[in-house]
């Protein structure tokens, strides 16, 4: 088994790439496209660095895998299906996501069947040697999963989302719709039963004091330092103090039009008579 990360600077974002080389077989983990808020302009110089990887690599990509409805950047997903296949995968509350902004939005996707699975928790993959298993981690969203990957001879990997990040940045928001302080410190509890060795990849980095720009992290690291849910870090402590940090956050900054990219599974609004393709932005 063989991991690549790749970190898109501008939403400081990570998509891994992860392959077992002796079948030349892989997957992606939340690929990210370029949007410019400032004239709406949407490319993909960044996705297509981690295309010509694969290319080079010679690797089949079976499955595009979403850790959940991101708010700060558009997926890339189907831009990649169509330039190198892969199903579009996300764990099966999406709906409950969904169902929020489709009303928000004035959008159908609930409806509209865009992704090509959903992923319950205990739900596994298999992609040459590699099983991959969905782990339910709700808290952030109710739809969250991370991807708990296992191959032999090697320690478990797992790729967490918005769950977790570095020790010294610490945990994500529970502000969103559904989101839930308390399923969150469960989530994370359940990161950490996997054991002091395994390797935590993460889908952020925010790095502090200059410090160098990390994707991973073993388990006993974030039990020992992370900042918001050490080991001794109780559910109410780390709700109380959840909470009172979410209460200070402004909206992401590509919140708008993320969601409405993201809740269609990386689909594009359809264009008019004109080949014009429009976001909205809900005035309050």
């Amino acid at each position: 088994m063989q991991i690549e990360s790749f970190y898109h600077q501008d939403t400081q974002t990570f998509c891994h790439l992860v392959y077992d080389e002796q079948v030349n077989l892989g997957l992606l983990i939340d690929p990210v496209a370029d949007y410019k808020a400032n004239n709406g302009k949407v490319s993909h110089e960044f996705i297509d660095g981690v295309i010509s990887r694969v290319r080079s690599l010679k690797l089949s990509i079976p499955y595009i895998l979403e850790t959940h409805v991101h708010a700060d950047h558009l997926t890339a997903a189907q831009y990649v299906k169509n330039q190198i296949g892969g199903q579009v995968f996300i764990g099966n509350n999406v709906g409950q996501v969904q169902q929020h902004f489709d009303q928000v939005f004035g959008l159908h996707s609930a409806q509209e069947h865009l992704f090509d699975g959903l992923l319950k928790e205990g739900d596994v993959l298999t992609v040459g040697e590699m099983s991959i298993q969905a782990l339910a981690t709700p808290g952030h969203t109710p739809a969250c999963l991370s991807y708990v990957v296992r191959a032999a001879n090697e320690p478990v990997h797992v790729f967490v989302g918005d769950t977790l990040f570095m020790p010294d940045v610490g945990t994500a928001r529970c502000d969103f719709p559904g989101g839930d302080a308390k399923a969150l410190y469960r989530s994370i509890q359940s990161l950490y039963a996997l054991g002091d060795e395994t390797q935590l990849h993460m889908c952020h980095d925010y790095p502090p004091n200059n410090r160098k720009i990390r994707s991973v992290v073993s388990v006993a690291e974030q039990k020992q330092h992370n900042i918001h849910c050490a080991q001794d870090t109780s559910e109410s402590e780390f709700v109380a103090n959840r909470q009172g940090r979410d209460a200070q956050l402004d909206a992401p900054r590509l919140i708008l039009p993320s969601l409405q990219v993201n809740v269609r599974a990386g689909y594009l609004p359809e264009a008019d008579t004109e080949g014009r393709r429009f976001l909205k932005i809900p005035l309050r």
